[in-house]
């Protein structure tokens, strides 16, 4: 499978057809018929259906497009790598991570660093633990941002200097915006809207299945997200309540939604993480190094 006919079938899949891939592509359209053909008789699996209109993937041609994509990155990725091998350190380095206002540190060492080091750049993906980690150990990222708790096991990790407080963001006339803090059992009987991440972690019996205690089994959740911008937007709808993060959401005197701290407080610690014995770039190095420089003092 030559890896240049990887692209070829992405961008047929991207363009949804092979008029449009071709001419993004500058080959002919029997040229690129014929290459998808070969890669459907490689596979020996049907990668499109073909209309007169458009071409739709196949369940087997949507696995292919994840993997093309996967391999297409890694392989751009080390490209760029060895590209940047030169007297001044250049290059990229890939940062995911949950949604967090612990970012602002990591944002802090990032620009330290382009005073002196202008040409490395900086690729930040979002995503909850499981999206993170798996990118992690396909060699997509070379850092990850978890969220407490999470499995370090097989990572090296620093411990970021922060907590995020956990509580719930709501409507201003909301019946439970009266109050100052929010307990277990004001939870209870109302619609809420919870992370997936920590609807799992639930379920795994820690910190959480700790606070809510025997209430949990009660609890009414009516929507997950993974983006608390996402979330937030349900709040406003009336939809809700979501039980989130402090500080990611506007909850500013403008705002017609706020933010109350569960009580007792509940808050999650913060590692960045890498894989063991994995070999950065030149950049990714450095960022390593200004990492460890920084937050030393708290590990």
């Amino acid at each position: 499978m030559e890896f240049r006919v990887l692209r070829y079938f992405l961008t047929v899949a991207r363009e949804g057809s092979i008029t449009g891939a071709a001419d993004f592509l500058h080959v002919t359209q029997p040229t690129l018929s014929r290459q998808l053909k070969d890669l459907e008789q490689e596979l020996g699996k049907k990668l499109f259906i073909r209309s007169s209109h458009r071409i739709i993937l196949t369940e087997e041609g949507m696995l292919l497009r994840k993997r093309a994509e996967e391999i297409v990155e890694m392989v751009d990725k080390l490209e760029t790598e060895f590209s940047s091998m030169e007297d001044s350190i250049s290059g990229d380095v890939y940062i995911g991570g949950g949604e967090t206002d612990a970012m602002k540190q990591i944002a802090r060492v990032v620009k330290d660093l382009q005073l002196s080091y202008p040409n490395i750049r900086y690729h930040l993906y979002s995503g909850n633990e499981d999206d993170v980690t798996e990118r992690l150990d396909k060699g997509l990222l070379d850092f990850g941002i978890l969220i407490q708790p999470a499995d370090l096991s097989k990572y090296n990790y620093f411990n970021i200097p922060a907590k995020d407080v956990w509580g719930v963001v709501m409507r201003k006339d909301s019946p439970l915006a009266i109050k100052e803090t929010i307990q277990a059992v004001d939870l209870v009987n109302v619609p809420l809207i919870c992370s997936r991440q920590a609807i799992k972690q639930t379920f795994s019996k820690n910190e959480f299945t700790d606070w809510f205690g025997e209430d949990f089994d009660k609890l009414n959740v009516v929507t997950t997200y993974n983006l608390a911008y996402n979330a937030a937007i349900m709040v406003e709808e009336g939809i809700g309540y979501a039980v989130t993060i402090d500080k990611l959401v506007n909850t500013s005197s403008d705002s017609n939604i706020c933010f109350r701290p569960l009580e007792p407080r509940l808050e999650s610690g913060l590692n960045i993480v890498w894989k063991k014995h994995q070999v950065f770039s030149a950049a990714a190095d450095l960022f390593l190094k200004a990492i460890q420089a920084k937050f030393k003092e708290s590990n």
